[in-house]
């Protein structure tokens, strides 16, 4: 009995729980409220306070806080009350930063980190990058201008954790980064729960950047953000993002809502991606991505209801970094309903996405699943889908004729975004390189006409369909395959008879 006493006693610790844990009001260190003195080293004080005393809760009042770097450390909960706003100081002088990134709260090496509350962390991101941009066209601050703008290095997060284990986020509101809101690299045991993302004041704003992290649950939040969404990198071709689950989030995003890539060095496994709300999503509502080499495997996505969006689901295998293009293999995408607008669908968000009609003039895009000549996009099954798109396409805005199917581009090395290959020949599913691909009870259709096939496939091995439903169609060509081989299809519902509408190309 006293052998299983001690081992609770012992897990409690481990875990940062006492029953005597004490508090640390960072107001009692000299911080003030007001947004005009900086609290930097008394808010600091105060956690150096909860760590020396094997750890606490460090709280933060109601008030407005102005602060610059926080470090956190092992064991101790950073708290913030109801009414606090912990406000980002617009000076880059009064950051530091990991080996890589600045933010508000840092923490390297450390265990058993919380930031909770109802209390708001704010950026100020607006300000703060412009201060940067002045900086930077001062010579005070060396970078490289990417778009008119500094380097996402020099801009400040809200959240930068890294090599560290046992890490909660939650109920706490994130407003307006200069750059990624919050990001954990390299994390073990990380649940973020129920916080609030509104970040639209600059270039960058991802919601939620996990990167090369294993055990991780993404669960019940909120996300409007100016950049991606929810978003799983990989840049350690040693490492990957591993056994995690995204599930009961509602995203607005100005590029993908759920996004893996796009550094993709070791990739991503074992993924579960489930109960999520896309709206006004500027590009895809899913983007699964390898292109620097990794790994892509065991990716499981389901019950996803994504309105107002500008692709439904791209899934892309390139070869930007590495010797050899990488693998992407075994995914399931199941009950997705989707609905593509035939205007732009983040119109009139403060940062809105880019106009890439310029760089490749195409009509809407369709679901598209993409790799390269010999290394395929492998085991990929959709099932239960609807989608509906706008239509409304025109050959003199963009045309692909069905008979020059190899005069897409590869364009192998680019960065990926569904908009990389242009116009393309179908407006519903576009496949190309790929094998053993499975369409089951899948619906397409537009809500203006659209000249295009509804799907085609290009160097496809397996192709099984089993349940397709296209009630709407302007060409007896509805179902393109080239290079096609191994193909079943049954269950095809279309306006035209069966052996018209399904078509062979050379």
């Amino acid at each position: 009995m006293l052998k299983k006493f001690t081992f609770i006693i012992s897990v409690m610790l481990a875990c940062g729980w006492s029953a005597n844990a004490q508090s640390f009001n960072i107001t009692d260190y000299g911080a003030v409220a007001g947004g005009q003195t900086l609290n930097t080293q008394f808010i600091q004080k105060a956690v150096d306070a909860a760590a020396a005393k094997g750890g606490g809760k460090v709280i933060v009042p109601q008030g407005i806080f102005l602060t610059g770097t926080i470090h956190l450390k092992s064991n101790v909960e950073f708290f913030l009350d109801k009414g606090a706003i912990l406000t980002g100081s617009t000076n880059l002088s009064d950051y530091e930063r990991t080996d890589r990134w600045y933010a508000i709260l840092i923490a390297d090496k450390q265990s058993n980190i919380k930031i909770t509350g109802y209390g708001t962390i704010d950026g100020q991101g607006k300000a703060l990058a412009k201060n940067v941009i002045k900086l930077v066209k001062n010579g005070a601050v060396i970078d490289e201008f990417k778009l008119n703008r500094p380097d996402e290095h020099l801009r400040p997060q809200l959240i930068e954790i890294q090599n560290s284990a046992h890490v909660q986020i939650k109920h706490v509101t994130l407003k307006d980064a200069a750059c990624w809101v919050q990001t954990y690299n390299k994390c073990t045991d990380l649940l973020i729960d129920s916080i609030n993302v509104q970040s639209t004041a600059f270039w960058n704003n991802d919601g939620i950047d996990v990167v090369d992290c294993k055990d991780v649950k993404i669960k019940n939040c909120n996300i409007n953000a100016a950049d991606d969404g929810i978003c799983l990198k990989s840049s350690d071709r040693a490492s990957a993002c591993q056994n995690i689950e995204i599930s009961n989030c509602r995203v607005r995003s100005s590029a993908s809502a759920i996004k893996f890539g796009t550094a993709s060095l070791g990739g991503f496994k074992q993924i579960n991606v489930h109960d999520i709300e896309i709206y006004d999503t500027y590009r895809v509502a899913i983007a699964l991505e390898i292109v620097d080499g990794g790994t892509m495997e065991d990716v499981v996505v389901s019950n996803i209801n994504a309105h107002n969006t500008g692709g439904a689901i791209f899934i892309r295998l390139g070869q930007r970094k590495g010797d050899i293009p990488g693998i992407l293999r075994r995914v399931h995408i199941s009950n997705v309903t989707v609905d593509i607008p035939k205007g732009k669908p983040d119109a009139g968000y403060d940062i809105a996405g880019p106009p890439e009609e310029d760089i490749y003039p195409h009509n809407l895009l369709p679901t598209e699943i993409v790799g390269l000549p010999g290394h395929p996009v492998q085991d990929v099954k959709l099932e239960n889908i609807t989608i509906t798109y706008g239509g409304g396409a025109d050959k003199r805005h963009a045309f692909v004729s069905l008979d020059s199917l190899a005069s897409i581009p590869e364009r192998a090395s680019e960065y990926p975004e569904f908009s990389m290959f242009g116009e393309l020949p179908a407006w519903g599913i576009y496949a190309r390189h790929a094998e053993n691909i499975q369409l089951k009870n899948v619906t397409i259709r537009y809500k203006e006409t659209d000249f295009r096939a509804a799907v085609v496939m290009d160097d496809v091995k397996k192709l099984i369909v089993d349940g397709l439903n296209i009630p709407t169609a302007s060409t007896d060509a509805v179902i393109v395959l080239r290079k096609v081989s191994n193909d079943v299809i049954k269950k095809l519902k279309t306006p035209v008879a069966a052996k018209k509408a399904v078509v062979r190309k050379l």
